[in-house]
């Protein structure tokens, strides 16, 4: 990171207040994965929310971020239109929100399981060719998915545990109920892969081999 505030943002003059910047990064890391409030990382910083905006598109601009749109098509649920981010690598997260070892069922684990899958669907939509849109989509009454593919092709929420019930898969069957999704997933921890209530519940190992032989998305 001190090289890349050094050569990145200081040798490409991006920006002329690099303490800033620097207090920017920790501040926005604890946003990773979340839904980014400007005006509260304005805030924490001492800067303005204009300028933590220029901020993330600077961390967009050298590769270190990407922001994901909230999925826009309408529906009878009004949706929340800001988008989320995640850096680029989860190590990189890790390190800057200090989050130590993740261990699994650990409070940290769910956060980081969750950017793992993302940097996958990333990289398979690049190294794949299809270039599909992911998104994710938020309710004004707090229902949540954590990923949606191409134009709601794929719906899909990603739950560090095991053990997936009805309440696990209630914001999905919303979604379905609205957009109709060729598929619905729950990427998580169990064992065997198995339907509940029209949801395909998978295992994270069988998800990403069914992802790169082109059986999720196509």
């Amino acid at each position: 990171m001190g090289d890349y505030l050094k050569e990145e943002i200081a040798g490409e003059a991006m920006t002329r207040n690099i303490p800033a910047f620097g207090r920017f990064l920790e501040v926005a890391s604890f946003s990773n994965g979340q839904i980014v409030n400007y005006q509260n990382i304005a805030s924490e910083c001492g800067v303005s929310a204009p300028t933590v905006k220029e901020y993330f598109q600077i961390l967009e601009d050298t590769l270190i971020a990407k922001s994901i749109p909230s999925y826009r098509k309408k529906a009878k649920r009004e949706t929340i239109l800001t988008s989320k981010f995640y850096f680029f690598d989860v190590g990189i997260a890790n390190f800057l929100i200090k989050r130590g070892k993740v261990q699994p069922k650990g409070e940290s684990f769910g956060y980081a399981f969750e950017h793992f899958i993302f940097q996958e669907l990333i990289a398979h939509t690049h190294y794949s060719r299809l270039f599909y849109p992911i998104s994710y989509w938020r309710t004004r009454s707090q229902m949540e998915v954590d990923f949606i593919l191409g134009e709601a092709e794929v719906a899909i929420e990603i739950k560090g545990k095991e053990g997936i019930e009805s309440r696990h898969i209630a914001h999905l069957k919303a979604f379905q109920e609205e957009f109709k999704p060729k598929k619905s997933i729950v990427v998580c921890l169990e064992k065997r892969p198995r339907i509940q209530d029209g949801v395909e519940i998978l295992p994270w190992e069988i998800f990403l081999e069914r992802l790169w032989n082109g059986e999720i998305i196509t």
